[in-house]
């Protein structure tokens, strides 16, 4: 019995003590540090190329020609194909009330554009500021002046020799309102005639960030332009997107196809001298004279002057924010100050 109760209180001490030693090694163990990795910072991607006419940043090619479509803008044409794909667009009267668009691509390839409408000198004229390849389906007798002959230095392609091969007829209107052209076709065009498909082009003058940020003017939150007998272009602005969107008699214009709609970054509208000079009503325009001008960024308006600078017409003094244009050419008289109206 001792000798029991002896090995029973030594095998307690052994277990006592192991359990110590146990418990003293743990907590001599010191606490493990886990060390956070350094953190990776992103490297921001550094746009290499600008568009000349967006001034937006890009790291493809920047070098491929202009081309430039004369687009129908009667009512029984809308709503057109291919606008929202435009870097700038010029409206213009032609004849009658109802302008007539010159939409300039550089950026963006439109799948296809139209209507397709004929030529006018000062639409010529116009897209020669940006050495233009020149798209249009018929042309005035001024225009064919200009574009016909083997000693013209303008670039074109004329739909009424190329309509039901390049140009092809829309079933769902009827002319002069139905010629349309996909933008493979225009280069298949470019390369039929020999001309060349990439440019160095001068750009557009755009507004830095800072300059953007600083911009100041009157509320214009709503505009609208009355051309004669009513018909009217207006402008609403969206504080969600910091653009313009565009209406043709209050009715949203709209890609016909995708139904984007038309939105736009700097809306530039001008006064100018235009005169009738034939019974069917085509017009002379002065491009080149300068005048009033307000421009539109941002959700304010300004009152600016314009001129043409290399064939270009711009803000005088000033420059666009990055993105989309478009430009309102209006007769000097009456005016802005009774043309158009803003809220």
């Amino acid at each position: 019995m001792k000798k029991w109760l002896l090995s029973f209180c030594a095998a307690l001490l052994i277990l006592g003590g192991a359990g110590c030693q146990k418990e003293e090694t743990a907590s001599n163990k010191k606490p493990v540090e886990h060390v956070k990795a350094p953190e990776k910072k992103e490297k921001k991607t550094e746009l290499k190329n600008t568009y000349p006419l967006t001034g937006i940043k890009t790291n493809k090619d920047t070098d491929a020609r202009v081309f430039a479509v004369m687009i129908n803008n009667h009512w029984k044409a809308r709503p057109q194909s291919g606008l929202h794909k435009a870097d700038l667009v010029y409206e213009v009267l032609a004849e009658g009330d109802i302008t007539r668009f010159l939409a300039v691509f550089q950026s963006e390839k439109p799948e296809v554009v139209g209507p397709v409408r004929s030529a006018r000198d000062y639409f010529i004229e116009l897209s020669q500021g940006f050495h233009a390849f020149y798209v249009h389906h018929g042309w005035s007798p001024e225009a064919k002046k200009i574009l016909s002959g083997s000693n013209s230095k303008v670039d074109s392609l004329n739909g009424l020799y190329y309509d039901g091969t390049l140009f092809h007829r829309a079933s769902f209107r009827q002319a002069p309102h139905n010629s349309y052209i996909k933008y493979k076709d225009i280069m298949k065009g470019l390369k039929k005639k020999g001309y060349d498909n990439k440019d160095k082009i001068k750009p557009l003058p755009f507004l830095k960030p800072s300059e953007v940020k600083a911009l100041t003017g009157d509320k214009a939150d709503k505009v609208l332009i009355t051309y004669n007998h009513g018909e009217t272009v207006g402008y609403t602005y969206d504080s969600s997107t910091k653009r313009y969107a565009r209406f043709s008699n209050e009715k949203p214009t709209a890609d016909r196809e995708t139904k984007t709609p038309i939105e736009l970054d700097n809306v530039l509208i001008v006064e100018a001298s235009h005169k009738i000079i034939d019974s069917y009503g085509r017009r002379e325009i002065d491009l080149t004279s300068g005048g009033k001008a307000i421009l539109l960024q941002r959700g304010k308006a300004r009152e600016v002057s314009w001129e043409n600078k290399d064939g270009r017409i711009i803000p005088s003094g000033t420059g666009f924010v990055p993105g989309k244009t478009w430009i309102n050419i209006i007769p000097a008289q009456p005016g802005i100050s009774k043309s158009v109206s803003i809220e």
